[in-house]
């Protein structure tokens, strides 16, 4: 301890040594200075060099000049001890590291036309220093060239050897060549060989045969009736109505009250494949006809014994449609063998037939009795062609649609007819006028391939390819009726047969699974639903004169009849 007393002195000695000495330090201030603590004092490891400069390996830019050492030292911090090996290796791509090379484009483009005129070019992965080159591609061309490249002298190939026919001289106007003189020994007229023509030949036969049409040979038309007694005691033919049914086939009023159908009374087999559509015989439906897959049309007896009266043989490939007239006399099927044929019932003959060299996918007579020789048919070729029974010739077409036509529905007295389409549109016609006088199609609509109308001719109910059946007036505006919508079944890609009950109380269609559907049509709500077929329910028909009875054809080759 430093006493006070050692720095008292007289005031003689201060000023004497205040002459010769430099003046003192407080002591109080020199005592607090030495005994100052650091809380925080610099600790270094024994690892690190202080006055080394880490830098972060993703900087991209620095403002002074480094060291090697500095600019190349191992990355400092803790490793991530959750990382495998493999992920804490440096990248800067997926699969590694890639380090960025550098190449003039004279020396890329110098080795790619070499490559591309020669066959070879310096291997890139191989570097210059080191003893010896590498080429990639055809070495011995290599060697032959001394690896020179496009842009060095080589030696000459054997086409470049060729010798030039020459004559520049102007005043020689018959032999005077120029730039077009050629080579010698030059063939400017490039002949194909005997075997190489005779190959020529025969493609272009195939081809001009492609588009010709072959006229091809008739097909054996013929009919089978299956009925020993084709007339009764009378002299009338199967054609003839029954009396003795117990119900009224002449009527021209549909029952009083429908009822839904609850069993299966009968089965009509014969067809082999499945069955495309079904008819009832006009006005009577004492009889029907079905088109089958299997390339024959059959007439079955509704009543009694429920027969096969009939067999036609007469299409090539599967029938698509058929469509009576209004006596029942005749009736016209469309097979895909590009055919529509006109057949008389009765005897079972082909009275004429027409093709538009196109599939006919819907034919319909005209039901106007006094247009009775004219039918249409809508085809794959996008027309609606109509034709004269009489003459055999097309007397109109009808043009608009932009994909296959799949139905024609008369409308309006028979003056109108609506037409469907794959093009997803809805046109209606004026009778012999080929523009549509409307045209519906709105971007939620589906194509409709299945359209039947109501027996009160107010209504079109079209089986939609959305899994619905949507309603259309049929009188003059066309409108889609948005309150009535029925669902619930799906026919996505197969045109499913819709029907009406006789009084416009159910609507029936099928199904691709093979069930049946009835739905009421003022609520729209489906009352009942059944398996029919093993396969595709394709047509469904209520009887006009019956209040129970449907028909149902299916894929399966069974038409069945429900009660």
């Amino acid at each position: 301890m430093l006493s006070i007393q050692q720095y008292e002195s007289s005031d003689e000695e201060k000023d004497h040594s205040s002459q010769y000495s430099s003046p003192v330090v407080n002591p109080e201030f020199s005592v607090k200075s030495q005994l100052q603590i650091c809380a925080a004092p610099i600790v270094l490891p024994s690892a690190i060099d202080e006055d080394k400069i880490h830098i972060h390996p993703d900087a991209q830019e620095l403002s002074y000049n480094p060291k090697y050492e500095e600019l190349f030292a191992p990355v400092v911090g803790p490793t991530n001890p959750n990382k495998t090996q493999q992920q804490s290796v440096e990248r800067n791509m997926l699969s590694g590291y890639v380090e960025p090379a550098h190449l003039s484009d004279f020396q890329f483009e110098n080795q790619r036309r070499t490559f591309a005129s020669f066959g070879y070019a310096l291997d890139p992965s191989v570097s210059t220093d080191s003893e010896g080159v590498k080429v990639v591609g055809s070495t011995e061309e290599a060697n032959n060239t001394n690896i020179k490249t496009v842009f060095e002298n080589t030696k000459l190939r054997p086409l470049d050897k060729r010798k030039r026919r020459k004559n520049d001289d102007p005043s020689d106007i018959e032999g005077f060549l120029g730039p077009w003189g050629g080579f010698v020994n030059e063939e400017r007229v490039a002949k194909p060989t005997e075997e190489e023509q005779a190959e020529l030949d025969e493609l272009v036969s195939k081809k001009s045969k492609r588009g010709k049409v072959v006229e091809e040979k008739t097909f054996e038309e013929k009919s089978v009736l299956h009925i020993k007694d084709p007339v009764d005691y009378q002299g009338r033919s199967f054609l003839h109505a029954p009396q003795d049914v117990g119900v009224n086939l002449r009527s021209d009023t549909p029952p009083d009250k429908c009822f839904l159908p609850k069993a299966h009374i009968h089965t009509w087999t014969g067809h082999t494949k499945g069955v495309a559509a079904i008819r009832w015989f006009p006005k009577t439906a004492h009889l029907f006809l079905s088109a089958s897959l299997d390339c024959r049309i059959k007439l079955w007896e509704v009543y009694n014994e429920r027969r096969c009266v009939r067999t036609y043989y007469g299409h090539r490939q599967a029938v698509r449609d058929i469509n009576f007239n209004n006596s029942g006399k005749h009736f016209l099927s469309a097979g895909y063998d590009r055919y529509i044929k006109l057949w008389d019932t009765e005897t079972g003959q082909v009275i004429s037939r027409f093709t538009s060299r196109k599939i006919p996918y819907c034919v319909k007579f005209n039901p106007d009795r006094n247009k009775q020789h004219l039918f249409v048919a809508g085809t794959s070729d996008k027309k609606i062609i109509c034709w004269d029974t009489r003459s055999g010739d097309i007397v109109q077409e009808y043009d608009r649609h932009l994909g296959a036509v799949n139905t024609v529905t008369f409308v309006d007295d028979n003056r109108r007819f609506v037409t469907t389409s794959d093009d997803k549109s809805l046109r209606v016609w004026e009778w012999d006028i080929p523009v549509d006088m409307k045209y519906i199609a709105d971007p939620t609509m589906h194509s409709m391939p299945a359209v039947t109308p109501a027996p009160n001719g107010k209504w079109l109910a079209c089986q939609s390819m959305d899994n619905k059946v949507v309603i259309f007036s049929a009188m003059n505006r066309f409108k889609i009726n948005r309150n009535k919508t029925f669902s619930g079944h799906m026919v996505a890609g197969y045109a499913c047969q819709l029907d009406f009950s006789p009084d416009m109380s159910y609507l029936v269609s099928g199904d691709a699974d093979g069930k049946c559907y009835i739905w009421d049509w003022k609520t729209t709500k489906l009352y009942k639903k059944w398996k029919a077929h093993e396969n595709v329910c394709i047509s469904v028909l209520w009887h006009p004169h019956e209040p129970s009875k449907l028909m149902t054809a299916g894929w399966d080759g069974l038409i069945k009849y429900w009660d």
